[in-house]
């Protein structure tokens, strides 16, 4: 995939919060999409015992969420663990992979947050900017905000508020099971966000993006660890 703007990676935290603040201006919170054929979900996992970590990007077909293509990338974490910058230390090896893909989504899901953020500028936002593509961010847990639970009903939602600025939705994505926190990526409305989460969460709490990419990556990693050599 073709990455429309670029910045270097190993910035000092001050540097990394002042970039997120004049990339977050570039975020369009509304519908810019095509017809989307292939929705893709990527993940990172980390190793307990090195610093090495995981990346994998998984492509399925949307309309049947049959898996079509993945990618796994091995590479080492190079920035440090900074609540809010998770993007600069996620990305680089999330781009790796993604340079290696033969289906081009028309969508990316995202473990992690949109423009549910301190500067509204989450690894969604971040990634969808970088790339000019529809993403939406998908967390198991909110990095921010306040709400009141949804309906225990698929579908129900309500909205996750900071700063009298509402941010994302907490959406319930299966009957009686604690809900997720969507938000804009780039280029796509919450309203639109929160209906291609439901259509990728027909059976579990979390949408087959997430799942089939955090599988793979917890695979590849549990091989790695348990390799002798």
């Amino acid at each position: 995939m073709e990455q429309k703007v670029k910045h270097p990676w190993n910035l000092c935290e001050m540097d990394a919060i002042k970039l997120q603040q004049e990339l977050s201006l570039k975020v369009i919170k509304e519908d810019k999409i095509t017809e989307i054929k292939y929705v893709a979900g990527v993940d990172v996992a980390y190793s307990e015992h090195s610093d090495k970590l995981i990346a994998a990007i998984v492509i399925l077909e949307a309309s049947s969420l049959r898996l079509m293509e993945s990618i796994v990338v091995e590479d080492t974490v190079d920035f440090p663990y900074i609540p809010g910058l998770f993007s600069f230390r996620e990305l680089p090896p999330i781009m790796k992979a993604l340079k290696q893909i033969k289906l081009l989504p028309q969508l990316i899901v995202c473990d992690g947050q949109g423009i549910a953020h301190p500067r509204r500028f989450g690894l969604a936002s971040h990634l969808g900017v970088l790339l000019d593509i529809p993403t939406i961010g998908c967390g198991k847990t909110k990095l921010l905000g306040e709400f009141k639970d949804p309906d225990l009903k698929r579908g129900a939602h309500s909205p996750l508020v900071d700063n009298c600025e509402v941010i994302g939705s907490v959406l319930r994505t299966q009957d009686n099971i604690k809900p997720i926190f969507v938000s804009i990526g780039h280029r796509v409305s919450s309203k639109t966000a929160c209906e291609w989460i439901l259509k990728l969460s027909p059976r579990y709490r979390l949408p087959e993006t997430t799942r089939q990419a955090d599988q793979l990556v917890n695979k590849v990693l549990s091989n790695i660890q348990n390799d002798p050599k």
